[in-house]
């Protein structure tokens, strides 16, 4: 399906730029860090993330994460992005998790892995993380990673559609509503039944560190 493609591109920007602000308490370097990444001043966000992440600070993790992938400020290293991503996304955060599932799926910078991809994006969507829903129902539509099961598809793409409910997600519902409906018409009444039951009684999970 070629709408995973582009998800998977889209939201990386995105992704990396809502992170800037999360997660981290210690104000001073975080502002310092926000204020030179937001003018482009890359050597200097540098020097104020890497610290932040190495002492754990999940967000800071991410984005430096983010800019190995980017070669902003670093040369482009996607070993180093999988690597960064990986340590915030142990820590549960939902960002990381879709990010190093995507690079699995990829294998940018660790080796292609359909099943390890697929435990990350379940992770992210169990939290809520609107494209990792959208993407894990792909792959259930698809049996990319996992067994194909069309009702576990319905079920993602439906949340995704369902929580997709900002402007900047917009695409991202969009897609799932077309896919969702697309695939509704390869199941019976009562997939579709149990598809959105399931949907109706999902809730999303607390941030949990996970190895």
């Amino acid at each position: 399906m070629l709408h995973l493609i582009g998800l998977f591109r889209s939201v990386i920007a995105a992704s990396m730029v809502l992170a800037l602000f999360a997660g981290v308490a210690v104000a001073g370097p975080v502002e310092d860090a926000d204020a030179a990444y937001a003018r482009g001043d890359y050597a200097t966000a540098l020097q104020f993330y890497r610290p932040l992440a190495e002492s754990g600070a999940y967000s800071a993790q991410f984005v430096l994460a983010g800019m190995y992938r980017a070669g902003l400020g670093v040369p482009h290293d996607d070993v180093e992005a999988a690597k960064w991503y990986r340590k915030a996304a142990v820590q549960g955060f939902s960002f990381a998790q879709f990010n190093l599932a995507v690079m699995y799926s990829n294998g940018e910078g660790v080796p292609r892995d359909d099943s390890e991809s697929v435990k990350w994006l379940r992770l992210a969507a169990e939290q809520g993380h609107v494209y990792a829903q959208n993407v894990l129902g792909g792959q259930y539509a698809l049996g990319k990673g996992v067994p194909q099961d069309y009702v576990e598809a319905y079920k993602w793409y439906n949340l995704a559609a369902a929580r997709s409910t900002i402007d900047s997600n917009r695409r991202n519902r969009d897609t799932a509503l077309e896919m969702r409906d697309l695939l509704a018409t390869k199941m019976t009444p009562d997939q579709i039944a149990e598809a959105q039951r399931s949907s109706r009684n999902w809730k999303p999970s607390p941030m949990t560190p996970h190895e």
